[in-house]
């Protein structure tokens, strides 16, 4: 068989739990990656392990693997990063769900936050990429940092023997690149064939994005509840086709795929990846067979001497309410609420440092680029804070149920109860010297990272 078939069954923690499931048990895949991890996944990994040490991971995985052991002992292999910020936590209980026998690949090195002093004291520069803001205005509230590795240290343990592979950060594009590099052979400097087999894995990282999902024309497809999750065929010269299972919902398209192709992408020349850097201008897409879009004629180019770092730090404390306004003038009823809680935090010693004040169905969603035709008879507000005090966002969450009583008329919603303050987290994207960081490799059979020992 010349090419790899490699299936994404999830696009994010959270994504449709019986799509890994369906793709396993189609007969139709080689490989099943697992996208789970995002800026916003890691501030709530950070926040589990806080509270449990032994937390930090997709907890998500094991059931998943438990329900498709079958597929895996008849020689799926799975990829994923649902290691998060405790990959060998993860192992041990992942592997509580196979047979004793199989053997667990984990990759670590991603983890550099017990580093970062070091590096400063060093003057490795850590600014922000953004703001330009140096990393000690937050480092003594950070709570992980980690770089993105690429595919080599996936494609190493699935070399070794590997069934399963467990990540934490790593690149989205290079849990399908790293089987492919493993079953070609691929050199880790043929560029344009990496470049290929990267941009097959990001199609398929959003999972039912190039299968459907998102799609302008959705109303069109046909059962988009039951939409099928994509397939990337690797052939050896690093060219895919996309498709899904059959049958299954949903559509694959050259339009539906190219969306997906320059979705997240800044500079189309210039997709960055740990592994290489993709020049996408120049992609070919073809429409091969229903449901079977072929890529090709992708050019790549040595990757950058930096990886990126994806830091949380905390940063003090939120909390969201919502209320249901209806009636005439809603609009304006409900920007006069948010006004008066906010006036009563204020009068209870409160100046709150972020205040966010949202009226739903009066255009706010996208503010300043659409209105209603007419004034709106039912809104929602939803109101959002963030304040280093866990005790200003606490009285905030106790000044939205008195307008019940104490407010404009029309109001509902509220009988879910008063909003809970929650830690807030702050992201910090840097840049990290290449030689800075190293990947490991660590293969044991199930039985082995069950029992914590070698």
């Amino acid at each position: 068989m010349d090419a790899l078939r490699t299936a994404n069954g999830a696009g994010f923690w959270g994504d449709n739990l019986d799509a890994p499931v369906r793709l396993a048990e189609s007969g139709q895949v080689d490989v099943l990656t697992l996208e789970y991890l995002a800026e916003l996944t890691l501030a709530i990994l950070a926040h589990q392990r806080s509270r449990r040490p032994e937390a930090g991971y997709v907890h998500d995985l094991p059931p998943l693997l438990r329900r498709i052991r079958s597929a895996v002992e008849g020689g799926l292999r799975i990829v994923t990063n649902g290691g998060g910020l405790n990959v060998t936590a993860c192992a041990a209980a992942c592997a509580a769900e196979l047979d004793p026998m199989t053997p667990i690949g984990v990759v670590t090195g991603d983890d550099v936050l017990a580093d970062l002093p070091t590096w400063l004291v060093e003057g490795v520069r850590l600014d922000h990429l953004e703001t330009g803001a140096p990393l000690t205005d937050v480092a003594d509230r950070l709570v992980c940092a980690n770089v993105y590795l690429g595919a080599r240290p996936i494609a190493e343990a699935l070399s070794q023997g590997a069934q399963v592979v467990l990540t934490g950060r790593v690149a989205d594009a290079s849990l399908a690149l790293g089987p492919a590099a493993a079953y070609h052979g691929w050199s880790w400097d043929d560029y344009d064939t990496l470049a290929s087999a990267s941009v097959a894995g990001h199609l398929i990282e959003c999972g039912a994005q190039v299968t459907g999902g998102l799609w302008h024309n959705w109303a069109e497809i046909e059962d988009l509840a039951g939409v099928g999750y994509p397939i990337a065929e690797v052939a050896r010269d690093g060219s895919s086709v996309i498709t899904k299972p059959e049958p299954s919902g949903g559509l694959v398209t050259v339009a539906n795929v190219a969306e997906q192709l320059v979705y997240e992408i800044e500079d189309p020349s210039c997709y960055r990846t740990p592994d290489v850097d993709v020049d996408l201008t120049g992609v070919v897409l073809t429409q091969a067979g229903r449901n079977r879009v072929a890529v090709s004629r992708t050019v790549g180019r040595a990757p950058a001497p930096f990886l990126k770092l994806s830091a949380i730090y905390r940063d003090g404390w939120t909390a969201s309410g919502w209320l249901a306004v209806v009636g005439r003038d809603a609009e304006a009823k409900a920007r006069a609420c948010g006004a008066i809680v906010l006036e009563r935090v204020r009068r209870a010693g409160f100046e709150l440092a972020e205040t966010c004040v949202e009226v739903l169905g009066a255009g706010d969603v996208v503010r300043g680029l659409v209105r209603p035709s007419e004034p709106p008879y039912e809104v929602l507000l939803r109101m959002t804070v963030r304040d280093p005090r866990r005790e200003a966002v606490e009285r905030f969450c106790r000044e939205l149920a008195p307008l019940i009583t104490s407010g404009p008329a029309g109001l509902a919603g509220y009988a879910g109860g008063r909003p809970e303050a929650r830690p807030a987290y702050g992201y910090w994207p840097a840049l990290v010297p290449r030689e800075r960081v190293t990947a490991g490799v660590e293969v044991r059979s199930a039985r082995d990272w069950k029992a914590g020992g070698p």
